[in-house]
């Protein structure tokens, strides 16, 4: 596996503001067939193959005609999210652990898995008429399960990044003054906007909340000054912390774990219970265990797929 991609992904971020459109970088609503076994592309980043992954036609059985009667799977994510959900060098192709794992969930369903590329904050909204599933990691709570069912794949805690040195002097306990970057739409925002808002209320200087439509962007931001600190989930975090030379780290220890899910219509239950199903297969025969692997982030594995878990952290 390279780990050139999210290099590559900063430079396609920074590249875009001055020659390309924000789409030449794979952010707009653009499918993809999920081929299961990496791509042809000459680049070494590569996700794991699940082309050997049978149909279980009894789990398949499950799922309603409206998510079959195309032969596809279609699953809406934000590709800026390494090593999650992100593209291979050559712009084009998703990979990262969230990719593999929807592409096994096609096999597994007997449908050729459709990647679609969309705005963050847009996804949620989108389950149940633009995609099947919402795969992007999702951060399971309350206020989403009010809008979508969620099953339960994964977990991870929060990590708060800085320059090398720490040279703006962040402190999280008290972050009044600084400028935060975020990714819009994500619990890290929420969090944020929180900090921000106490700093008012405290009657201290203000806190700049930098919300960015893509992950790439909060990384750079802090790259190259724009902000103090960004703040996003703990795997993608440490990719970024290791992508960038030793300009980066985490600042502090994780905060929190708390569970990640595939998002379903909230009026699907059939979907819903096939992909439960269709996870807890994985998750039982070692697939799912060997993809996490694949990409080093086991350590966020979860044993169970929960519909709807009651118990988020």
């Amino acid at each position: 596996m390279s780990f050139k991609a999210f290099k590559t992904a900063l430079a396609c971020t920074l590249s875009a503001a001055m020659l390309f459109s924000a789409a030449a970088c794979g952010t707009k609503d653009e499918a993809t067939s999920g081929s299961g076994s990496g791509s042809s592309s000459s680049s070494s980043t590569t996700g794991y193959d699940v082309s050997g992954i049978k149909k279980d036609a009894s789990i398949a059985a499950m799922l309603p005609k409206s998510v079959t009667k195309d032969g596809k799977l279609t699953v809406g994510m934000e590709l800026t999210y390494a090593p999650a959900e992100f593209l291979k060098e050559d712009g084009k192709t998703p990979v990262g652990y969230d990719v593999d794992l929807s592409n096994a969930l096609g096999k597994v369903f007997g449908l050729d898995t459709q990647i679609v590329s969309a705005s963050f904050d847009s996804i949620i909204p989108s389950v149940g008429s633009k995609y099947d599933l919402g795969i992007t990691s999702l951060t399971i709570t309350k206020e989403r399960m009010d809008a979508v069912n969620f099953v339960s794949y994964y977990k991870a805690g929060a990590t708060w990044v800085v320059k090398k040195g720490n040279p703006q002097k962040v402190d999280t306990s008290d972050l009044c003054g600084m400028k935060i970057a975020v990714q819009t739409g994500t619990v890290e925002e929420e969090d944020a906007n929180k900090a921000a808002k106490q700093c008012k209320a405290d009657g201290k200087k203000a806190a700049e909340v930098l919300s960015s439509k893509l992950q790439t962007d909060a990384a750079t931001n802090v790259v190259t000054g724009k902000a103090d600190v960004f703040y996003a989930d703990s795997p993608v975090a440490g990719y970024a912390i290791s992508q960038t030379d030793g300009q980066l780290e985490a600042l502090g220890k994780d905060e929190g774990s708390v569970k990640q899910g595939i998002a379903i219509a909230k009026d699907d239950d059939q979907t819903a219970k096939a992909v439960q199903k269709a996870v807890q297969k994985l998750m039982d025969d070692g697939t799912y265990m060997k993809i996490l692997k694949h990409w080093g982030v086991q350590s966020g594995a979860l044993s169970e797929a929960e519909i709807n878990p009651t118990e988020l952290s």
